[in-house]
């Protein structure tokens, strides 16, 4: 009673949003990078016209199983997750209620594959992408992506046990001085979402500026996408807005996206004239974080991808994304010439940063130096802006 089907029309795929949300929340692993409103709207930005290929699985008419995927032709044929360098966490989803599931969509996926290779990036640990690949019948290879770091989803109270006793005498006395500027926390309604991502944006460009912003988040395709998706979102409960404000002037903003277990932080934005005051953005902004995580039951508070130092501080664990490559048996070399691809430019990417060379190559390779997706690797001009993120 389990048939599939492959989704090549935009609007055929547009139209699924119930349904597949009501899959998306069936499955405990999913986030809401896997959640219809951000897939759709990727798509509606960064998708190439004739590429979409979503597989489907339903059994007796219901939904239980899809996989979002585009097709690209170089270097090799590729069959990639829709969310492309934007995205945290690439994923299939999986009905948990049906235990045929998996298998179901990994024979749908090769059959869509053909001469193919499924090229799944930033696989989250314990995503469902796992039990697909599981029961793979053909070539596959599993290769380390990147990391991201994980606090639990406690408040910051909880949060400053873990530090050093003097790191955390520091960081509440940053909190004081937070509290007594009287910056006060205003949560975005579903209503003032455009109009507050185009200020999360200003806010974002002004912190950056003259000091190495990701391009893709000054460019109106990622201002369309957020402004298109997160008002769906925020009226979900799927992400909150927030802006900080000084007597009503909004100094800074951030969007959290939440899913069952897991809160992240994706992006923020800060007036430098808070810097320029000393006030330490990431302790604020991690405290309301901690504080949603808490409230909500979020048990893992993630910063998502980069391991850079104000991230480590607060103890942070590494949890290292995957990137699961499958084919049928057939296209077993074509896999491995990817394989090999792959390895190649990760190799690159380790001697550009012991040279130092980075700031250089990154100009002409985007993604190359920072060991993230690139336009050639990744099917999009966006390399992520993990240093943007609190």
């Amino acid at each position: 009673m389990t048939t599939a089907s492959l989704c090549r029309d935009p609007a055929r795929f547009g139209a699924l949003a119930r349904e597949w949300d009501e899959l998306r929340r069936r499955g405990a692993s999913a986030t809401t990078f896997q959640s219809h409103a951000w897939l759709d709207s990727w798509w509606r930005s960064y998708g190439t016209p004739g590429r979409l290929r979503v597989v489907l699985v339903r059994e007796r008419g219901r939904l239980v199983a899809a996989a979002p995927l585009m097709l690209r032709h170089r270097p090799l044929p590729t069959l990639a997750a829709l969310g492309g360098g934007i995205t945290d966490y690439c994923d299939v989803l999986l009905d948990d209620e049906c235990p045929g599931a998996p298998a179901a969509l990994a024979e749908a996926m090769r059959r869509a594959s053909r001469g193919a290779v499924i090229d799944l990036r930033e696989v989250r640990p314990g995503a469902a992408a796992e039990r697909v690949y599981d029961v793979w019948h053909g070539a596959r290879r599993r290769l380390p992506d990147s990391v991201c770091l994980e606090l639990p989803g406690v408040s910051m109270d909880v949060l400053l046990e873990r530090l050093p006793s003097a790191s955390a005498k520091r960081t509440r006395q940053k909190l004081r001085k937070i509290d007594k500027m009287g910056i006060k926390e205003h949560e975005v309604l579903p209503s003032e979402a455009a109009g507050a991502v185009g200020t999360l944006l200003r806010l974002h460009a002004m912190q950056w500026e003259g000091r190495g912003v990701t391009p893709e988040h000054l460019r109106p395709r990622f201002r369309a996408h957020l402004e298109r998706t997160v008002e769906h979102l925020v009226e979900s409960g799927d992400a909150l807005l927030t802006e900080y404000r000084v007597d009503d002037e909004p100094l800074a903003s951030d969007i959290l996206l939440s899913s069952g277990g897991l809160v992240c932080g994706y992006l923020y934005g800060a007036h430098p004239r808070l810097r320029a005051q000393r006030v330490d953005i990431t302790t604020m902004l991690l405290r309301h974080a901690a504080a949603h995580a808490d409230v909500t039951g979020g048990g893992t508070l993630s910063l998502l991808r980069g391991a850079e130092p104000h991230k480590r501080r607060w103890q942070a664990e590494s949890a290292v994304n995957q990137r699961l490559l499958m084919a049928r048996r057939e296209a077993a070399p074509a896999l491995a010439l990817r394989s090999a691809q792959i390895a190649g430019r990760a190799l690159a990417a380790r001697a550009v940063r012991r040279s130092g060379a980075g700031e250089l190559l990154r100009r002409f390779l985007p993604g190359l130096a920072t060991g993230v997706n690139s336009p050639a690797d990744d099917g999009s001009s966006h390399a992520a802006d993990t240093a943007a993120r609190p």
